[in-house]
């Protein structure tokens, strides 16, 4: 049997689309659209709902960015949701929110906590080199599996 696969990711992961059908055991967003909806169109409608729901939250209605969203994910991680960070912390929260974002893909493997509660991450696999487009739609990607994961959308 030939196997195709849909994706770069989903041919480094193992799902694959094969004559007999679409396997699926990942939380890999582009696999839980529907039929009628492209990849592309189902991860845009999606993101531009977090996009709105966090940035009426915690933006004052202003327009969060990829990389605001990503420091709101860190500080959700760490669960010190009213404290203030220095600019190192912030750096360090934001790795955080990535290696949380990126640890369904195999990436990034969580390994504990350490004395202040910060969590710490292992290096599972090095990541791919990807242009800038690219490491924006993965991105987007791994968060909107992070808040469909959390039930913030569907």
């Amino acid at each position: 049997m030939k196997v195709v696969f849909c994706c770069y990711l989903c041919k480094k992961f193992g799902n694959w689309l094969s004559v007999i059908g679409h396997w699926n055991p990942s939380p890999i967003t582009h696999h839980l659209k529907p039929k009628n909806m492209s990849r592309d169109e189902q991860l845009k409608q999606r993101w531009e709902s977090v996009v709105t729901i966090l940035s009426n939250k915690f933006a004052d209605g202003e327009t969060l960015d990829l990389e605001g969203i990503i420091y709101l994910i860190g500080v959700q991680e760490l669960g010190k949701i009213h404290a203030t960070f220095k600019k190192d912390e912030k750096v360090n929260l934001m790795h955080i929110a990535i290696c949380r974002l990126l640890e369904p893909y195999g990436y990034y493997e969580f390994e504990y906590f350490d004395n202040d509660g910060w969590p710490h991450y292992k290096v599972k696999e090095e990541l791919p080199p990807l242009k800038a487009g690219e490491q924006a739609v993965l991105m987007k990607e791994a968060i909107v599996g992070y808040f469909l994961e959390k039930e913030l959308i569907d």
